[in-house]
C-alpha cells in the first residue's frame, strides 16, 4: 500500500488543518489504550507543542482506500532539550507518542518513522537522542541502551515510620498552593536538572500536571494535587519541594507522590518526614524514586520501607560518538581502541578513547580494535546506570580480556544516574 508519511502543519487553521490535527492526537490515544481525547486534553497537547516546538509526524492511508481519513495508522513525535551527561548539558533528541495502529503493523511503518526522526538529530548535530517506553523489546533495533531506573516504593507512616536516633532534618516544611507555584516548581527542576546525570530539561506539559491545571490520565483539572516545600533555617530559602495526592486503595488513605526533589538531606529527609505526618493516612508510595533513593537508610525501621517494583526508565542512543562520550565522566584513565556497530550508521566505527583525570578525548581511529559492543549497549553503558560488569558478563562487550576490563574500570562510576521525568 502507498502510504502518505507528513508531518503535522500547526500554521494550518483551516477546518481540515484542526481536524486532521485532532484526529492525530485521537490515533496516540488509541495506541496507548485510551479514550477519544476532549478538545481540552488536546488544548493541553497544543500547548506542548508550542513550547517544546514539536514535530509531529504521522502515516496515513492514502485518499480513497477504504479507512482512509484524518487519523494516521502511525505516529511519533519529537522536540529537542537537553540531558545532564555527567559533565555537560548535551542536545538531545528526545522521541515520543510512538503508535501503530495493530490493522497496519508489520509493514515497517514506524521503521520510517524513527529512522526520519534519527536522521533529522543527526543532521542538525543532535549528539544523543532519548525515550522512556512502554515495550522493552522494540528499541535495541535503533541503537537504545536502557540507561537508567525508577523504583516503585512504599514506605509505612504508621507507627512504624521514624528516623533513627541523632537524625533530625534542619529547616521547616510549608504548604504551598502548586496552582500559584510555578515559577518556583521549575526553578527546582531545573536545579536538578544542572545536578543530576541522566535528568532530561523539563517539558513544558509538566507545567499542567505539576501545577494542578490537568491530570492527563483523569483528563480534568487536578483538584487533589497538593504541594510543600522545605525551607532552610539559615535564610529561609527553598531547598526542596514535593507533590502529592491522597487517594483511597482498598478502603485505607495513602498519599502518592507526584514528584519529590530534596537538595540535601535536610530537605530530602523533611520532606519525607512531612509526608509520615500527614493525618488519616498510612503509607506513601512513588512510583518514581531515585533506586539509590537514600531515605531507607535513614529510617529507624528498615522494614518501613518496601520496593515493590523496578522499571527501566530512560533509553538513550548515542547519534555523536565523540561528543558524547567526552561529555561524560571517567572513573579511570586508560587508552583503548573500540569498535561500535550500529544498524543505522550514525555510531558504527572505530574510536580512540583516552581519559586522564575524569575527561576522555575521543577520535575516530583507523586502528584494530580492542573492544567491541553494539550501539545498543553503548546506549546502556553511557549514563552508567547499566553495570558495566555486567554487560562485559554477558558478552555484550566483547574483544581483548584486558582491554575490557580496562573499559569496565574506566566506565564504571560511583553514583547512579537519575531521572524523574518521563515523556
Amino acid at each position: 500500500m502507498d502510504y502518505e508519511y507528513a508531518a503535522l502543519d500547526f500554521s494550518d487553521e483551516s477546518e481540515a488543518g484542526r481536524e486532521r490535527r485532532a484526529a492525530w492526537m485521537q490515533a496516540v490515544s488509541q495506541g496507548f489504550h485510551q479514550g477519544r481525547p476532549p478538545q481540552e486534553q488536546v488544548d493541553v497537547w497544543l500547548r506542548h507543542v508550542e513550547a517544546d516546538d514539536v514535530e509531529c509526524r504521522g502515516v496515513w492511508l492514502p485518499e480513497g482506500a477504504f479507512g482512509a481519513g484524518p487519523v494516521p495508522v502511525a505516529t511519533t513525535s519529537w522536540f529537542d532539550k537537553t540531558l545532564n551527561t555527567g559533565r555537560d548539558l548535551l542536545p538531545l533528541r528526545m522521541i515520543t507518542d510512538v503508535t501503530t495502529n495493530p490493522a497496519h503493523r508489520r509493514r515497517g511503518l514506524i521503521r520510517t518513522l524513527m529512522e526520519d526522526c534519527l536522521s533529522d538529530a543527526a543532521a542538525r548535530g543532535i549528539p544523543l537522542a532519548a525515550l522512556t517506553v512502554s515495550e522493552t523489546t522494540i528499541y535495541g533495533r535503533w541503537g537504545f541502551g536502557v540507561a537508567t531506573f525508577g523504583e516503585h516504593v512504599e514506605v509505612d507512616t504508621g507507627p512504624r515510620f521514624g528516623l533513627r536516633p541523632g537524625i533530625e532534618p534542619a529547616g521547616r516544611v510549608e504548604m504551598v498552593d502548586p496552582r500559584d507555584s510555578w515559577p518556583l516548581i521549575s526553578r527546582l527542576l531545573d536545579r536538578h536538572h544542572r545536578e543530576h546525570r541522566g535528568s532530561v530539561a523539563t517539558p513544558g506539559f509538566y507545567e499542567d500536571i505539576y501545577t494542578g491545571r490537568y491530570h492527563w490520565m483523569e483528563r480534568s483539572p487536578d483538584a487533589k494535587l497538593r504541594a510543600a516545600v522545605h525551607l532552610t533555617e539559615e535564610d529561609a530559602e527553598v531547598d526542596g519541594m514535593v507533590l502529592y495526592r491522597v487517594e483511597k486503595e482498598d478502603g485505607k488513605r495513602l498519599a502518592r507522590v507526584v514528584c519529590l526533589l530534596g537538595f540535601g538531606a535536610d530537605a530530602y529527609l523533611g520532606l519525607w518526614r512531612f509526608l509520615a505526618g500527614i493525618d488519616l493516612v498510612e503509607r506513601v508510595v512513588w512510583h518514581a524514586a531515585d533506586p539509590a533513593d537514600p531515605v531507607r537508610w535513614a529510617l529507624a525501621d528498615l522494614g518501613a520501607f518496601k520496593t515493590t517494583a523496578m522499571e527501566d526508565f530512560l533509553w538513550v542512543r548515542l547519534l555523536d560518538v565523540p561528543m558524547a562520550l567526552g561529555a561524560r565522566p571517567w572513573a579511570a584513565d586508560g587508552d583503548l581502541v573500540l569498535e561500535v556497530t550500529d544498524a543505522q550508521g550514525h555510531a558504527s566505527g572505530r574510536y580512540r578513547l583516552l581519559a586522564k583525570d575524569g575527561v576522555a578525548d575521543v577520535s575516530r581511529s583507523d586502528d584494530r580494535a580492542e573492544v567491541a559492543l553494539s550501539a545498543e549497549t553503548l546506549g546502556s553503558l553511557y549514563l552508567g546506570g547499566v553495570p558495566a560488569s555486567g554487560l562485559r558478563d554477558t558478552g555484550r562487550i566483547t574483544g581483548d580480556r584486558a582491554a575490557v576490563d580496562r573499559l569496565v574500570a574506566m566506565a564504571t562510576l560511583p553514583t547512579q544516574p537519575f531521572n524523574l521525568l518521563g515523556f
